[in-house]
């Protein structure tokens, strides 16, 4: 394996076009892991590409850590390398035994491609712009750059924007004539989220917003207006409280939740639908109320593993979560907010109000209402597991 790791030293470089393992020795294998090079922020590094059934799966490393993967991939796992550069390709195949024959071609020169703008994500929020309040809180320099230890941060920014995009439309069909968006990010800490949502909604799309960020700490409260003062940013402002007893308001189009910790999810779905929300995007942290409840002789194998019944009583929690606000008239999706490289509270919850269309019978409504209805109650009872928020709801009797 020698002769292969040198030549993949040799070539995995910026003429690169690609490198595919492939003819795999046992089944459940990948049936295709392939290998592509880009430049992030000026250094070279490259994306695996997990081929298995219609699904595929990508992570990005450095060079020498797809040098070695590659090899142990030739070593145990599969027959193959095709290995594509510019002007020459070569073919890798290897015994049972290990030992390993390259046959090299020449081709024609193909044209190289463009790594920064191939592989180079557009972000909402241009990197080259800068945007006062990125820098005044320490992800941007005053000359445009983003900070190498805020890059993640950075990432997350407009990931999360990419939602707010995807939900303009009905935000936009759902707001009232000639009113402003109504918008309120519970647990909005630092702020980024909320500057950055405020920013891309007035600032670059023109929308008239009244937007309120509420936290527990009142020096971030006061931190974060004098901000939104010092860039004139109208109809932003930050409320120091608790989401639980948060009164402010009467009417909102979209609840903003990212990180509330345990329960704070729940007593934030439970105003929003008390307000009639038209979206809620929720990324949940530190799910623990059902891990203390969960019981069942069942999943008792699963149940015995302390990181395994921490890890299914955080699904179910999110996933009783989306089935309630399913019930309370919302279309529901669960969805990756960012890699697990980055947070490992990588879920995000979006509910987006249904329209009852014109003519739908109310009966045939009511009747899939209440299946659905029992069939949350046959879940929780089997598991033992009742989360706040269907004590919220049940409470406001806007379920039974």
């Amino acid at each position: 394996m020698q002769k292969v790791k040198q030549l993949l030293m040799d070539h995995l470089n910026e003429d690169m076009l690609r490198a595919a393992v492939s003819n795999r020795r046992k089944k459940q294998l990948p049936r295709k892991i392939v290998f592509r090079p880009f430049l992030e922020r000026g250094h070279l590094m490259f994306q695996r590409e997990e081929y298995r059934g219609q699904q595929v799966f990508h992570k990005n490393m450095d060079k020498e850590t797809a040098v070695e993967q590659i090899c142990a991939y030739l070593k145990e796992d599969y027959k193959q390398l095709d290995l594509q550069c510019q002007n020459r390709s070569f073919s890798v195949l290897v015994s049972k035994k290990g030992k390993s024959s390259i046959k090299e071609q020449r081709q024609q020169m193909v044209k190289k491609i463009e790594l920064s703008h191939n592989r180079r994500k557009q972000y909402i929020l241009e990197a080259e712009k800068v945007i006062p309040f990125l820098v005044d809180l320490g992800v941007q320099t005053a000359d445009g750059r983003i900070v190498d230890k805020k890059y993640k941060k950075y990432k997350q920014i407009n990931r999360f924007l990419e939602f707010i995009r995807d939900v303009l439309p009905e935000l936009r069909q759902g707001q009232s004539s000639g009113k402003p968006l109504k918008i309120i990010d519970f647990g909005c800490g630092k702020s980024y989220l909320t500057f950055a949502v405020y920013y891309y909604l007035k600032i670059m799309q023109g929308i008239e917003v009244e937007m309120t960020g509420l936290d527990l700490k009142q020096d971030v409260i006061t931190h974060c207006n004098a901000l939104a003062e010092k860039y004139g940013y109208e109809g932003l402002n930050f409320s120091q409280g608790d989401i639980g007893s948060y009164e402010g308001a009467d009417q909102v189009d979209l609840v903003i939740t990212l990180h509330a910790c345990d329960t704070a999810t729940d007593f934030a779905m439970d105003k929003a639908v008390r307000w009639g929300a038209q979206v809620i995007l929720s990324v949940p942290c530190c799910q623990h109320e059902l891990n203390g409840q969960i019981r069942s002789e069942l999943l008792e194998p699963v149940l015995r593993y302390g990181i395994l019944k921490e890890r299914f009583a955080a699904l179910l929690t999110d996933a009783l979560r989306a089935e309630l606000l399913e019930q309370m008239g919302y279309e529901v999706q669960i969805l990756e907010f960012i890699d697990m490289e980055h947070t490992p509270k990588n879920l995000l919850v979006r509910a987006v109000k249904k329209k009852i269309p014109d003519g739908s019978s109310s009966f045939q409504n009511g009747a899939k209402r209440s299946l659905r209805q029992e069939q949350y109650k046959q879940l929780c009872d089997a598991l033992n597991s009742h989360g706040t928020l269907e004590r919220l709801l049940e409470i406001q009797n806007k379920r039974f």
